[in-house]
């Protein structure tokens, strides 16, 4: 998808529906989760390459897409860490610590955004 907008999607992980919050813009790139106390589903940051989790409330699942999002890499980040970008990277998708695992999203594996 090359138009990414700020808004609401839906994240399928295979089979799963997971709500998907979408920061394109540069202010929702860099307010992301701060801020929060949590989060319901995921948050897709767009352009992106890496991430930090420095003022974050709480740890989280970080996954690093290609430009097709294909998952590149998976993580989990406590707060205050600071995130190396991955090379071919071009999306990241943040969510509670433990969330992905769940959902089954994993190395390797191809994600489809539907935007609402």
């Amino acid at each position: 998808m090359a138009n990414w907008r700020d808004g609401e999607a839906t994240l399928r992980v295979g089979a799963v529906a997971v709500p998907l919050e979408v920061a394109a813009s540069y202010r929702a790139r860099t307010r992301g989760l701060l801020g929060r106390d949590g989060i319901d589903g995921a948050l897709l940051l767009t352009p992106a390459a890496g991430v930090h989790t420095f003022r974050m409330r709480f740890a989280i699942d970080v996954a690093y897409l290609d430009r097709d999002l294909g998952v590149l890499d998976v993580v989990t980040m406590a707060p205050g860490r600071l995130g190396l970008p991955r090379l071919r990277s071009r999306h990241v998708l943040e969510a509670a610590a433990g969330a992905m695992a769940g959902w089954g999203l994993r190395r390797g594996i191809g994600l489809h955004v539907d935007i609402r």
